[in-house]
């Protein structure tokens, strides 16, 4: 547990992300319960984060474009060390998640809801979101949620 001095509100969990034009729809999308990554209206070819110009044919219409919010975890770490004051110094799990609707489409996010030790490479996991001032982080869950996590 972070240490909190007398009086003072414990520190947040999340800082909010800077907003771009670019990355708004993602880091907004929560809000409407949408996890929104950028697609190729051209090719058809997702990419995070999201860029000016698509990657695999140089179109310019990336648009931002909700998709199932689930996925696998492909690789992960946990973390123990408080990094930042303003963050809790609790072990979270930092992970690489694979989208189901691309090969090679992954995202940095933390896995919730769930033991670190208990977390896996290859575990099915949902999207989730936070609230964080006038953002919504996505975060991850186990999916189907075991009976034992689910509470």
């Amino acid at each position: 547990m972070a240490y909190t001095p007398a009086g003072l509100p414990p520190p947040p969990l999340r800082i909010p992300p800077a907003l771009t034009r670019l990355n708004r729809p993602f880091w907004t999308g929560g809000l409407d319960g949408e996890l929104r990554i950028a697609k190729c209206g051209s090719c058809g070819r997702w990419s995070h984060p999201a860029p000016a110009v698509c990657r695999e044919c140089l179109s310019t219409d990336m648009r931002p474009t909700p998709v199932s919010g689930r996925g696998v975890v492909a690789t992960y770490t946990v973390n123990y060390q408080q990094w930042s004051p303003r963050v809790a110094a609790d072990p979270y799990v930092v992970a690489l998640v694979e989208l189901d609707e691309q090969t090679g489409l992954r995202l940095v996010t933390n896995i919730v809801h769930v033991a670190p030790e208990r977390v896996r490479i290859g575990m099915r996991v949902r999207a989730l979101f936070e609230p964080v001032d006038d953002t919504a982080v996505p975060l991850f869950e186990p999916y189907p949620v075991e009976p034992a996590e689910a509470s």
